[in-house]
């Protein structure tokens, strides 16, 4: 690859990669080509490290190395499929015989690139995936809720105050979730409890998560009490596709 500029600040909204490869300077430079591409990029050195990242975070497409440690490229995108999971895969391997293609394609993966590759046919190939992902997801987008200085992507579960990324647990983003679903209305200390052994364990959780989303936590104005019904988010700007 040829020396990368340095990236712009990119929009909340621009598409979010997942690097996954083991080798750290294929890795790095991927995501810093990416980046300056105008996307949004994480990495993972192997497998296990991408399932974790993938538990917490939504991806838009998956950049996956073939040849890893461990759980290997192909069955790591059997296994994300046999789970479920539709993110769109773009595989990467120095491997460019038909048989190692129609492996990858009947484990899942949505576009094969061999190594070495030019990194214009890499954007191209990704620029094409999430077009034809896009043609195929519904017109009603998943909203993004905004209240206070903050913004929370329902689908993505990712949360921004004054356009910094806030770090918050996975029970505090469905609780998130569960409020902004609810539109401003109250939700019971049961509805967000959910299979959590005791109501009272979300009073703690609120509490944290006040910390994170609130200028005054110990007098919040954004996620409220409601006496006697449970919490409610106040959302200041509605919410816009």
């Amino acid at each position: 690859m040829s020396a990368i500029a340095p990236s712009a600040i990119l929009p909340d909204d621009a598409p979010h990669l997942l690097v996954v490869d083991d080798d750290s300077r294929i890795r790095s430079l991927l995501t810093r080509y990416l980046a300056q591409a105008g996307y949004r990029v994480s990495a993972a050195a192997d497998a296990a490290e991408a399932r974790q990242r993938m538990a917490s975070l939504s991806f838009d497409l998956v950049v996956l190395d073939v040849m890893m440690p461990g759980e290997n490229g192909v069955d790591f995108s059997r296994n994300m499929r046999a789970a479920g999971a539709t993110t769109p895969i773009l595989m990467l391997t120095a491997r460019a015989g038909a048989d190692d293609r129609i492996l990858g394609l009947e484990a899942g993966v949505d576009d094969y690139l061999p190594k070495p590759f030019e990194p214009r046919e890499l954007e191209l190939r990704i620029a094409a995936i999430l077009r034809r992902a896009a043609a195929s997801t519904p017109v009603t987008a998943a909203p993004v809720a905004r209240f206070g200085l903050c913004e929370f992507h329902s689908a993505r579960g990712e949360l921004r105050r004054g356009g910094e990324a806030v770090r918050i647990t996975d029970r505090e983003r469905d609780i998130l979730r569960a409020l902004v679903s609810a539109n401003g209305a109250a939700v019971s200390r049961a509805a967000l409890a959910g299979d959590a052994a005791h109501e009272r364990t979300i009073d703690v959780q609120v509490t944290r998560l006040r910390r994170k989303i609130e200028d005054d936590p110990a007098n919040p104005l954004l996620l409220q009490t409601v006496r006697g019904a449970g919490y409610r988010l106040a959302l200041g700007q509605g919410m816009r596709a």
